[in-house]
């Protein structure tokens, strides 16, 4: 699974910053047929957290009222230069991972 990340690359001591997430992943409902007349099994993607330098700063938990391709924004202050990692995990156990480094000065 892919995902888009934005977080400032660069950034001052204290400011909060704005985090954007978008998820690509179809997010079945389990409420839909394929061509043959089966049953698609429910898949969404039911967790994401966020950790900032091994703290964890945000945490979603999804369910099959989100739309496909997930997208999400949360706020958070920058407190250090250091990485931010996001972590998700679907119902048929896939999981992604992406991580961002972000700077920060003052």
């Amino acid at each position: 699974m892919l995902a888009r990340i934005q977080v400032p690359k660069e950034t001052n001591r204290g400011e909060l910053i704005t985090v954007r997430v978008a998820i690509q992943h179809p997010m079945e409902t389990g409420f839909r047929y394929d061509h043959m007349g089966r049953v698609i099994p429910k898949n969404v993607v039911n967790t994401l957290t966020c950790s900032y330098n091994g703290i964890e700063v945000f945490r979603a938990e999804m369910g099959s009222g989100i739309s496909a391709n997930p997208y999400l924004q949360f706020y958070t202050r920058a407190v250090a230069t250091g990485e931010m990692v996001f972590e998700w995990v679907d119902d048929a156990g896939e999981r992604g991972s992406e991580r961002v480094a972000i700077a920060v000065t003052g």
